[in-house]
């Protein structure tokens, strides 16, 4: 294994936690939207809450699994560099593990989302 391994995964592990970033700053404006509703009683609020609070923590652990990957890659790269080349194989296979973990949440965080989409829908159908 050489340099050129873990530095491949740069551009993709800078574009998931982008897409990280904004999954949180959409979660974020649908928290303050619902609480600006009038009737922030409604049940559609109160069904929505519970999938809310498991979203900010699984976006808070996928970004941290993220950034952990990230930090581990580089220092696999550094590690190459300096020509230890153990160290640089371990770190950048626990870069991919701590990566591999953020990509799950991230898929239960869709999920999750998913379900709340489906409350609204629920919500909606009631109107017919």
């Amino acid at each position: 294994m050489d340099l050129t391994t873990p530095a491949l995964l740069f551009p993709a592990i800078s574009l998931v936690l982008l897409a990280y970033g904004n999954r949180f700053l959409a979660l974020a404006q649908i928290i303050r939207q619902l609480h600006a509703l009038p009737d922030r009683q409604a049940e559609v609020v109160r069904r929505q809450i519970p999938g809310l609070k498991r979203r900010i923590l699984l976006i808070k652990y996928m970004q941290g699994f993220g950034v952990l990957g990230f930090l581990l890659c580089a220092l696999s790269m550094f590690a190459l560099f300096v020509h230890e080349t153990l160290l640089g194989k371990i770190l950048f296979g626990t870069s991919l593990a701590a990566l591999v973990l953020s990509l799950l949440l991230s898929l239960a965080e869709v999920l999750i989302s998913t379900n709340a989409l489906s409350v609204v829908v629920e919500d909606l159908e009631k109107d017919y």
